[in-house]
């Protein structure tokens, strides 16, 4: 059975998304966005929110861009090898392939996924994450904390959810950046 994660960018502070400005410098370095290819090379869904699909379809076409580095050009690659799910009630169509929309996000559904995918998924966007995290279906947590503290925003991890989590690995980057995954108990 394929592993269920959440990864995400997050602030100091704990938040995947910053009330104002961005998260932090960090995620952006070279090193740091080869480590993140190589660590999702092997995903073989993904499950969108709308606004997380919107910010990522970017690299449906990111390999058209001319001097794109060699790192840029993988993760494009291995990007649209992926299946795309986008879970939003607006949006009309989607613009790259192997995406489909679903209304509604259901857990059985994810869990079927889950169990018939011979690749891991990831579940990404803070509030779709939550819906996941709620329904027990998140096996690990993959956080890339930035030196940023934001101050508010929208948290990396519900409230009133409690998670008793295994630090499985670590790593720090010169840029700062630290990645830090869990397993759940």
């Amino acid at each position: 059975m394929a592993k269920l994660i959440y990864s995400m960018i997050t602030s100091l502070d704990g938040y995947a998304e910053a009330a104002e400005g961005d998260l932090g410098t960090g995620a952006d370095d070279p090193e740091v966005h080869t480590f993140v290819g190589d660590v999702f090379r092997s995903v073989g869904t993904y499950l969108y929110g709308r606004r997380m699909y919107e910010t990522m379809v970017y690299w449906e076409t990111a390999h058209n861009e001319p001097g794109q580095p060699p790192h840029i050009l993988q993760y494009a690659r291995d990007w649209q090898a992926a299946e795309k799910v986008v879970y939003s009630t607006t949006l009309e169509s989607v613009t790259s392939t192997k995406t489909r929309i679903e209304r509604n996000f259901d857990p059985d559904a994810v869990r079927k996924l889950k169990a018939e995918s011979a690749y891991d998924l990831t579940v990404d966007g803070p509030n779709l994450a939550a819906q996941a995290i709620a329904a027990g279906l998140v096996d690990e947590y993959h956080l890339f904390i930035t030196t940023s503290v934001v101050g508010g925003g929208k948290r990396f991890f519900p409230d009133g959810v409690r998670l008793d989590l295994e630090r499985v690995e670590e790593r720090a980057f010169d840029s700062g950046l630290i990645y830090a995954r869990y397993r759940a108990r």
